[in-house]
């Protein structure tokens, strides 16, 4: 069986092991695995409002799965797309609230901000890593806390007075639509789905189809040979490093400029950084891969919204689920075994 093959029935193999788990658990703990899975069915897909909303979830999460595949196919580790996501949030959210713009030009230049501003906070790991050899993974996991507190120290204190969030956007710089709206029963879908799918395309075009992606896969594939080969090891490390955070800044601007319209307090992280994490694992590091691991998580989590009202199922045992399937797919090296074993007895 060709790796090819085996790339795309590891995923699938990790997604129903992880919901057969995740069956058994139901059923140990004395819940109707079936009536669980019916009404997660009906919260994801049951209406036109609830498919809207799964669009919406799925959006971020694209972007969050493209920014650490692209940094995972560059040869890093992107840990810090939540941090990105957010500076990227405050960044759109305040173009928006500043500026007065036409309606289109608006709402373009929160989301070039928004992407500026995830690129500029990767840039600092991508620096540190490509002059100081400073591992990506540590900086990027404090950058995290930092982007969360320096963010809530700028809304407290300069974009509002003394108050937990912004002001609303403007109208010309959101992403809102009446016509999507009104489309799925009057859902928060936006038009940040036409972004990220965008996005999609870009991060395919860049990596395999330009003289730019081959060296950034070179690079991270082998950066001796890269470097014997005339390539500059350093730009391109901090060029995959700027690139995968300016998608992270884009899945911020689509939750200031979509679906929330502002920026607020925050007490935590937002979490759709770290899901992006596991989107991407699960994906494959590939652009189609991502979106449909998107489009997974982003039904389970709208979907489980539904599973206590319908079901009586907490929609805890959803995340419990997504993290099965994250454990299989980190596990890929036994599914592989497994499928080569019963390969071998194929041709036998």
């Amino acid at each position: 069986m060709s790796n090819r093959v085996k790339n795309i029935i590891v995923p699938i193999m990790a997604v129903i092991l992880g919901m057969l788990v995740g069956t058994i658990i139901m059923i140990v703990t004395g819940y109707d695995a079936l009536a669980a899975f019916t009404a997660l069915w009906n919260g994801a897909f049951g209406e036109i409002y609830y498919t809207g909303e799964v669009i919406r979830q799925v959006t971020p999460l694209i972007l969050a799965g493209l920014s650490v595949a692209f940094a995972f196919r560059t040869g890093l580790f992107n840990i810090g797309v939540e941090g990105q996501l957010i500076v990227g949030w405050l960044a759109a959210v305040w173009v928006g609230v500043a500026f007065e713009l036409p309606a289109v030009i608006h709402t373009l230049v929160a989301v070039i901000a928004s992407g500026v501003a995830g690129a500029l906070w990767a840039f600092i790991p991508g620096l540190l890593k490509a002059k100081f050899r400073v591992h990506e993974v540590i900086v990027t996991i404090m950058l995290n806390y930092t982007a969360l507190h320096v963010t809530n120290y700028i809304i407290r204190s300069v974009l509002s007075e003394k108050s937990d969030r912004t002001e609303m956007i403007k109208e010309t710089a959101t992403l809102r639509s009446s016509f999507l709206e009104g489309l799925t029963d009057y859902s928060r879908l936006h038009w940040g789905i036409v972004i990220a799918l965008i996005a999609v395309f870009i991060m395919w075009f860049l990596l395999e189809k330009t003289t730019r992606g081959y060296e950034l896969r070179s690079v991270g594939f082998n950066q001796h040979a890269s470097h014997y080969a005339g390539m500059n090891v350093d730009k391109n490390i901090i060029l995959s490093m700027v690139i995968s955070g300016a998608f992270a800044g884009l899945a911020g601007a689509m939750e200031g400029l979509g679906t929330f319209g502002y920026a607020s307090i925050k007490g935590g992280f937002t979490g759709v950084g770290f899901d992006g994490i596991a989107v991407a694992l699960l994906g494959g590091n590939g652009p189609i891969g991502v979106i449909l691991a998107a489009l997974l998580f982003g039904a389970l989590k709208v979907g489980a919204l539904n599973m206590p009202l319908e079901a009586g199922v907490p929609n805890e045992l959803v995340d419990i689920i997504i993290a099965l399937i994250v454990f299989f797919v980190a596990a890929s090296y036994m599914i592989r075994l497994f499928i080569d074993r019963i390969s071998k007895k194929g041709v036998k």
